[in-house]
């Protein structure tokens, strides 16, 4: 049932959209977003509408709703950005950092369990940077030997590590899931 105060209420605040409207349009400058405020601001004043003391001047009340909601917007968006495709969001995301401490740890263990020469080798070429012939020159062996050594040495760290493959590099699927990453499968 429909009381007499609703469509009373509901008509005059109708008669004010033209109005609203255009107020709306000098704040936002662009008839789409003019829109979405004079709906906004019709949804806010039709749910406070008990709020609204009958006899007053609805078009003040209505504009001020309008104002406050489009100053309202206006910080928000201050604060947001447009992320439709999650690039920014995938960006802010981090891996736990005790996964990498935890992971570094064993990898240090193992590495202490290389033979000196492998470790030697892998560390010149893997860790410092240099060439094959600029280690084998520091270590004063041939530059197969150094290959041979540290060929040995990243199949020695695989199965220290129970690397089985690039699957085992970066977050687990338990991780992944909670950092929000789609790339990693298992």
């Amino acid at each position: 049932m429909v009381r007499d105060d609703d469509t009373t209420f509901k008509r005059d605040m109708l008669k004010t959209v033209p109005g609203l409207r255009a107020f709306a349009v000098s704040l936002c400058g662009h008839q789409d977003l003019a829109d979405d405020l004079v709906q906004d601001t019709i949804m806010k004043a039709w749910a406070k509408q008990e709020s609204f003391t009958a006899g007053t001047n609805i078009k003040a009340w209505l504009f001020t709703i309008l104002r406050n909601e489009f100053y309202s917007q206006m910080r928000k968006s201050g604060r947001e950005i447009q992320d439709s495709d999650n690039a920014f969001t995938e960006r802010l995301s981090t891996h736990p950092a005790q996964y990498g401490a935890m992971d570094l740890s064993d990898f240090r263990k193992a590495l202490n369990r290389l033979p000196d020469d492998q470790r030697e080798a892998i560390i010149l070429v893997g860790a410092s940077g240099f060439s094959y012939e600029e280690a084998s020159e520091i270590c004063g062996c041939a530059i197969g030997t150094i290959k041979s050594r540290i060929a040995r040495a990243r199949g020695k760290l695989l199965e220290l590590l129970d690397i089985q493959g690039e699957v085992d590099f970066g977050p687990d699927a338990n991780s992944a899931a909670v950092v929000g990453n789609a790339f990693v499968t298992r």
